[in-house]
């Protein structure tokens, strides 16, 4: 019990020095930020305006340039919380700078991949005529997504920060090993979806370069939004935890002032209603 966090400092991923009071922004993430909206409004220029239909799809391809980066960000946002979990877990300091960062990694890279099957979905009724197949490539993307949503259920259980970050630092590293997978499920088993269009395995590039620009737009774009939602959302997480620890301290300031016995609890607790720890919570 402490409310001095060596891992908060600014040299740690996610560190962030939440008593100052001036939020999660800085100079470099309202850059990003900036550079988020100039490529976003570049990505819609393109898809909507500039990239021409597709011969077979026609207009439908152009849910192209959202599903294909959304799915490829996720795929890197789950490699960043593998590695950021090996970080914690095999390191000598045990930072949870390196946790916050697997966990935030992971929220984006889940939301990324539902927007994923939402388009994907959309995309399926315009080709197939139905929302949805149990086909291998939309099954192990749903699977995907189930894992990480079990991944974030995992980090709120009760317990420490450092009982948080081994018990999810195991799993995220465990996890990365669907993507594989599901990149190539296609080939695996026998699928209505289309295989690779850009990394496949023949190297060969199958598309007009029009389009093959607007969706590289449309991967800088997804990709600079990641960043800017990793970087707030690790210094919101750092205040979290700063304010999980200074709450603990509080309450048990609060029974010591009283004259009862402290005891420490194995959990962080809450203080609730002026500082009185709720029986349970002990």
């Amino acid at each position: 019990m402490t409310t001095t966090d060596p891992t908060l400092s600014p040299t740690d991923p996610g560190g962030a020095r939440p008593d100052t009071g001036a939020g999660t922004g800085t100079r470099g993430t309202r850059i990003i930020g900036i550079a988020t909206i100039i490529a976003m409004g570049w990505l819609v220029a393109f898809r909507l305006g500039f990239s021409p239909e597709d011969r077979d799809q026609r207009e439908s391809v152009r849910l192209l340039y959202v599903h294909v980066p959304t799915i490829w960000i996720a795929y890197l946002a789950f490699i960043v919380t593998a590695i950021a979990s090996g970080m914690y877990f095999f390191g000598k300091k045990h930072s949870l700078g390196w946790d916050r960062l697997a966990g935030a990694s992971a929220e984006i890279g889940t939301a990324f991949v539902a927007v994923t099957l939402v388009i994907g979905a959309m995309w399926g009724r315009l080709t197939w005529g139905v929302f949805w197949q149990w086909d291998a490539r939309l099954t192990t993307t749903a699977l995907l997504f189930v894992t990480y949503i079990g991944y974030l259920a995992v980090r709120r259980l009760d317990g420490t920060h450092e009982q948080r970050a081994r018990r999810s630092a195991v799993i995220g590293m465990l996890a990365v090993l669907e993507i594989p997978l599901v990149h190539w499920s296609v080939r695996l088993w026998r699928s209505l979806h289309q295989e690779a269009t850009v990394l496949g395995t023949d190297g060969d590039v199958s598309m007009d370069g029009l389009m093959l620009f607007s969706l590289f737009v449309g991967v800088i774009a997804f990709s600079l939004l990641y960043l800017w939602l990793v970087l707030h959302r690790t210094r919101v997480m750092a205040m979290e935890d700063l304010l999980d620890d200074r709450g603990l301290d509080d309450a048990l300031a609060a029974r010591r002032a009283e004259g009862g016995p402290v005891d420490t609890p194995a959990v962080n607790a809450r203080p609730v209603d002026g500082g009185r720890m709720q029986e349970g919570a002990r």
